[in-house]
């Protein structure tokens, strides 16, 4: 006999061929051969009241159902892939740049609110280790506002902010514009807290920053 492969159905399909419709399917096989010198192929669907020969069109020890329906075997899958670790975001307060446009967008909105700017890569070991410490941290401080800027997706403003090294960090306070920028790893990642603190407390500017390095505000785009 030809070699088969069967699809197991849950009992609850339902499906029909011209006048006939069979529920509570217990398994559909799929044979190949056919019939003695037919050299075709023919399915066969088992089921509580029999099964159908759809090459030959006529039904083997089944009987008809009154009730009629139509195919309703389906398999889907519905696959959903978890989020890349750089697409994560910690909360509100954590933003994806994807434009020299939104950067400078991001900065003028924040008014004197403390911008910290990550610079990463998504293929960067250093950044990918950092990055869960420093989500702690943006939901630690929602009164800080955290952007990430790709650094593939926008070389040309990277390099216009001398962006070197990642991951790479900027700090901006409203009208003073950036007030610092280094380089960190998870080890250091203390420098970020530090300066955090350093420009957090009892500090007070209005308004956004004039420019950010050789970007001006006034530019839509790079």
């Amino acid at each position: 006999m030809a070699e088969a492969s069967k699809l197991s159905a849950f009992s609850s399909f339902g499906f029909g061929f011209g006048d006939y419709s069979f529920r509570d399917v217990k398994s559909v096989s799929l044979v190949s051969g056919g019939r003695s010198g037919s050299g075709g192929a023919f399915a066969v669907a088992s089921c509580y009241d029999g099964c159908f020969d759809p090459d030959s069109g006529s039904l083997v020890a089944c009987r008809q159902r009154k009730r009629f329906g139509r195919l309703k075997v389906q398999a889907t899958v519905a696959e959903t892939e978890p989020p890349k670790w750089w697409e994560k975001n910690a909360g509100p307060n954590m933003i994806d740049i994807h434009s020299t446009q939104e950067f400078l967008g991001a900065l003028s909105q924040a008014g004197e609110r403390l911008v910290i700017v990550e610079f990463y890569g998504t293929w960067c070991a250093s950044c990918r280790a950092l990055f869960p410490k420093l989500c702690k941290t943006a939901q630690e401080h929602p009164e800080i506002l955290f952007l990430k800027v790709n650094f593939d997706e926008n070389k040309p403003m990277c390099k216009s902010l001398n962006v070197k090294v990642l991951p790479y960090f900027h700090i901006y306070r409203g009208a003073d514009g950036q007030v610092e920028s280094f380089s960190c790893s998870l080890a250091k990642f203390q420098k970020i807290k530090d300066a955090i603190e350093r420009h957090s407390s009892g500090h007070s500017s209005v308004g956004p920053p004039q420019g950010v390095g050789d970007l001006n505000l006034e530019k839509d785009s790079v």
